[in-house]
């Protein structure tokens, strides 16, 4: 039986300003080893801030969070995030003024790692995502599909044991999109990881092995 990298239990979110919100509320979700999951859903319902709970960046109002097997409290969430969880988001979130080495390198400084024993990792994948070339360019060169492509290795880089992309493909063209989804499932198989996508593509949720429809504040399974 595969590993539970990422269970959560009764889950609810509730705003209280400008006016009270209860966005979701009793959302249970178990992803395995080497499993992906697709959250679709119309906007407003809630997609991003569910996996920015799940991803330990935003806390739920209630429920039970464990990743790789440790529960999530207020104590543990940043040491869970840095150690177990890789990000990918839309909007890229890299450090224009930064060269592509050192934003892929980024997560790797933040956690204190040796950065000199870390480089021929980093130039490695570097080469598999096609920006060994580009290394020395600053992030704000590069052009869309370079930049999710640079994103996507910075979750890489620290071998999480699972990937939370939200919308990883929403603005690139479809041929580089094809591209961008291979970089995610191919790692989910080839590393036996998981990941857990946020999206509005049917073609990206199609190639996940479940999906979730986020809707009045439920999560049920669904098929596209």
């Amino acid at each position: 039986m595969s590993k539970i990298v990422l269970e959560a239990q009764k889950i609810a979110k509730t705003f209280t300003h400008p006016a009270p919100l209860e966005l979701f509320c009793d959302i249970s979700l178990k992803v395995a080893q080497g499993q992906s999951v697709a959250i679709v859903g119309r906007s407003g319902e809630g997609k991003t801030t569910l996996l920015h709970i799940l991803g330990t960046l935003d806390t739920p109002t209630s429920g039970r969070l464990e990743v790789s097997g440790t529960e999530v409290t207020l104590h543990n969430s940043h040491l869970l995030r840095n150690q177990h969880i890789g990000f990918v988001f839309q909007a890229f979130h890299l450090l224009d003024d930064a060269t592509v080495l050192e934003n892929l390198l980024l997560p790797l400084a933040i956690a204190r790692a040796n950065l000199k024993q870390c480089l021929p990792k980093a130039l490695d994948l570097l080469k598999r995502l096609g920006l060994y070339e580009r290394r020395a360019l600053h992030a704000l060169k590069l052009s869309g599909g370079e930049k999710q492509r640079l994103a996507i290795g910075r979750a890489f880089i620290s071998n999480p044991d699972i990937i939370l992309a939200d919308e990883p493909t929403g603005n690139l063209d479809h041929q580089t999109a094809e591209e961008i989804q291979a970089l995610l499932f191919d790692w989910v198989k080839d590393k036996q990881k998981a990941m857990i996508c946020v999206t509005h593509s049917q073609a990206l949720a199609k190639r996940c092995d479940a999906t979730y429809l986020l809707e009045s504040g439920t999560l049920t399974p669904t098929s596209l």
